[in-house]
């Protein structure tokens, strides 16, 4: 049960981390990037979800 609490605490300590340092060193990104990245991800997604449900029912 140690093992758990440790565990837990030091995924949390590095999701804390992660927001932190994100927070201080990222540029907001510009909105062309953003489409390009949107162009890619929804059909990812779609297609990570149809994979998804051909492992699940196979």
């Amino acid at each position: 049960m140690n093992n758990l609490f440790l565990l837990l605490l030091l995924i949390f300590g590095g999701v804390a981390l992660m927001v932190v340092l994100g927070e201080r060193f990222a540029k907001p990104a510009d909105p062309e990037r953003m489409a390009q990245l949107r162009r890619w991800l929804i059909p990812l997604v779609g297609l990570m979800l149809v994979l998804s449900l051909v492992d699940y029912y196979l």
